[in-house]
């Protein structure tokens, strides 16, 4: 399947993973993919995994195939990491494969400019990467502290929903991802098409953010 766009379109891979939580997945996804019925052509969203062989999602409940591979994902303007459950992300951070890969991958598109957006856990899975160095993040309330541990060089802020840092976006719990995703869409595209897709959510959302 390929993905059509206009010059004005944004490319947004969505990292998928084995144990991936779902929520943290969809609810951005959502998110973005009504912002581009309402205005068309703003968004262009697929997934993308280290292969293209089907991940399991958290507690092994449901099989998604990614829409793309590392070597055959279209050049992304964003990159959307959802978490997981902590036990999984430490072992992710940890495994060496996982770290010359995907993080690798990762590594590379936001040193030539692309967007990062974690969202819940989705941060710890950067540490170690650098990308994360010299940024005000962060996380999941369960991972601050091993977040501040892991990364020395970073400014991890608690109490809030998610901290813009232009080209780095971190989340703190689940549904943080959905009301950060919001943020995003009424920077792009406006306050009007946000209300829009609240409304559309029937969503009561938090807007605690720290923005640089």
């Amino acid at each position: 399947m390929k993905h059509k766009q206009n010059s004005k379109t944004m490319n947004i891979a969505f990292l998928v993973y084995d144990q991936v939580e779902v929520l943290d997945l969809n609810g951005p996804l959502d998110v973005f993919v009504k912002a581009n019925v309402i205005q068309p052509d703003s968004y262009c969203c697929f997934t993308v995994g280290k292969t293209k062989e089907p991940v399991y999602t958290e507690a092994n409940t449901m099989a998604v195939i990614p829409t793309y591979d590392l070597q055959t994902c279209p050049k992304p303007d964003m990159i959307v990491i959802p978490g997981a459950n902590p036990d999984h992300i430490m072992k992710y951070i940890q495994d060496k494969d996982f770290q010359g890969t995907v993080l690798k991958w990762i590594k590379n598109h936001y040193d030539a400019g692309t967007f990062v957006f974690t969202v819940c856990t989705g941060s710890m899975l950067l540490s170690g990467t650098g990308i994360l160095a010299g940024h005000d993040i962060t996380t999941h309330s369960m991972l601050l502290d091993a977040l501040e541990q892991y990364n020395p060089e970073a400014n991890v802020l608690r109490n809030v929903r998610y901290v813009d840092q232009e080209q780095l976006i971190t989340t703190a719990g689940i549904t943080a991802g959905i009301d950060a995703a919001l943020y995003l869409i009424g920077k792009h595209l406006g306050q009007e098409t946000v209300g829009t897709i609240v409304k559309i959510f029937e969503y009561q959302n938090n807007k605690t953010d720290v923005s640089n």
